[in-house]
């Protein structure tokens, strides 16, 4: 009865994605329901974050396959540790829901000391040491090295929570509300499904399955220069090889070339917040042909503020035509390009200075943002 009322709650909560007609589970074809079915069995419930990608199957198919063979898949690192960095990233880039759903998961594998540490911004609560230099190197995007380094392996399954966080975040900002819990609960209704979900996190991270099945689906991809941290580990190499080339080609049908130049020029000279106004984001698109506007603006509030994409935003790219499976497309491939800059730079504080670092440090949410 638990286990069906925190389905329940979740599948409910879909209806809460903004924007976009999320496919629902009982009217999904055959393949998606089978992924559909590995979500909610691997990662313990039938993840909103990634339903939301449900208008492109293939960039679903995608964003699972960073998601399982970095933080669900049995690995090199433990999932405590693994959703402690998830829980941190959320927490930098202030994506209430994220920080919901991976602050359960620290306090469900980890204890509610550390949970409270991580999602607000301490560490001195972290008894593991590594773990606590782990959250203070992916909290400074590389900024500073990672001493000691860690190995191949781990060092792709680290870098690949933080990367596909990144862009979780950024997706989940734009996409969906504040909590996978129902608003309309009373408090007690809310703790209780809170506390099925650690509940559920626990059992599943117990029975992790094996690395390296959930890319099957995607076509096989060579691994882009930018992800060079990812070769430790064979099923981190190939999830991202391959979720990149999809979400690449995603973005491609919608993003012209002139506005992934300028996101991707944008994203590599990036040097400090945006400020509470989107005044930036109007100066920047300004060179463009006005066809194009919408789209640019909507691309690189995703990338560099997603947490200032509205309705209005949105509004301005429809009326350009583009569809569901589109904003998809978009938003999804300008996550995924400022989410591998972060990568990156992570991968050069790993490494000891090597790897491609961007100038500048990429944001998340101001202070009260």
């Amino acid at each position: 009865m638990r286990s069906w009322l925190l389905r329940t709650a979740v599948r409910r909560s879909l209806a809460d994605i903004r924007h976009v007609v999320p496919v629902r589970p009982a009217a999904a074809p055959a393949a998606l329901a089978e992924v559909y079915a590995g979500i909610e069995r691997e990662f313990g419930v039938l993840a909103p974050p990634v339903v939301l990608h449900s208008p492109d199957p293939a960039v679903l198919g995608a964003c699972w396959a960073m998601l399982r063979e970095t933080l669900v898949a049995a690995g090199e690192v433990d999932r405590a540790t693994k959703e402690a960095v998830a829980a941190a990233v959320s927490a930098a880039n202030a994506c209430p829901y994220c920080v919901e759903v991976h602050g359960s998961a620290v306090h469900a594998l980890a204890g509610p000391d550390e949970a409270a540490a991580l999602l607000h911004g301490g560490t001195g609560a972290v008894r593991d040491p590594a773990v606590r230099r782990l959250v203070e190197w992916v909290r400074a995007d590389g900024e500073h090295p990672l001493d000691p380094p860690l190995p191949p392996a781990a060092t792709a399954e680290m870098v690949g929570v933080a990367v596909t966080f990144h862009y979780i975040n950024r997706m989940v900002n734009i996409f969906l509300d504040d909590s996978p819990l129902p608003a309309v609960a009373p408090a007690p209704v809310r703790d209780v499904l809170r506390q099925l979900l650690r509940v559920r996190i626990r059992r599943t991270a117990a029975q992790a399955g094996p690395a390296g099945t959930a890319a099957d689906r995607l076509p096989v991809a060579e691994l882009p220069a930018d992800l060079a941290w990812a070769r430790g580990s064979v099923p981190v190499a190939a999830a991202f090889a391959r979720a990149v080339a999809v979400i690449e080609d995603a973005g491609r049908r919608v993003v012209g070339a002139a506005v992934r130049e300028l996101v991707v020029g944008r994203v590599d000279r990036w040097d400090g917040p945006t400020g509470p106004s989107r005044a930036w984001v109007h100066d920047a698109v300004a060179g463009l042909p006005t066809a194009d506007r919408p789209a640019a603006r909507l691309a690189l509030l995703a990338a560099l503020a997603s947490w200032q994409v509205d309705d209005a935003v949105v509004a301005e790219v429809r009326r350009a035509g583009v569809d569901d499976a589109g904003l998809i497309g978009l938003t999804s491939w300008a996550s995924l390009t400022a989410a591998r800059r972060i990568g990156a730079r992570l991968w050069a504080g790993a490494s000891g200075g090597s790897g491609l670092i961007p100038p500048g440090r990429l944001p998340g949410r101001p202070a009260g943002g």
